[in-house]
């Protein structure tokens, strides 16, 4: 069975997944990049260093991002969502992202890239050390759709 989820469920995805895709565009080249990321209700947010990702939002800040989640080729949700790129350097604003992202439930093994201070799992005391670029995607459209595997007739009660 196929269908749409409801806007319920289209946020639960988003607050309960970490790792992401956020497709961009600038100079007539399209680049979709896995992220890593917390999400608010409101807010993707993310921490990253330097690059291509980065250029190309600042110079068109309307960007895309998927996630989803698939337990097998027939189970899976998946989720697209518009919006805009704001990169975020006044300390309230990036402190509080950085808050958000620290406390977001992570697997037990993670990539140096996720780990945001050296300390990690540890966070630092002051937000300061925590260097790179922090930024949120303000979520203005959001969609998703399912696949639910159809239970055999054997199964049916």
């Amino acid at each position: 069975m196929f269908g749409q989820l409801e806007e319920m469920e289209v946020d639960s995805l988003l607050r309960t997944q970490v790792f992401g895709r956020i497709g961009c565009h600038a100079h007539k080249k399209t680049y979709v990049v896995p992220v890593s990321y917390a999400y608010d209700g409101k807010y993707i947010y993310g921490h990253t260093e330097e690059g291509l990702k980065i250029k190309m939002m600042r110079e068109n800040p309307s960007v895309c991002f998927e996630v989803d989640s698939l337990s097998n080729m027939a189970n899976w949700k998946s989720v697209i969502c518009w919006g805009e790129f704001e990169e975020l350097t006044d300390k309230k604003d990036r402190d509080h992202a950085l808050k958000i992202l620290l406390q977001r439930t992570l697997p037990i093994i993670t990539s140096k890239t996720v780990q945001l201070s050296p300390h990690w799992p540890f966070p630092p005391s002051e937000y300061e050390h925590i260097g790179g670029i922090v930024y949120r995607i303000l979520l203005k459209e959001k969609t998703g759709r399912f696949e639910q595997e159809d239970k055999p007739w054997y199964y049916a009660t």
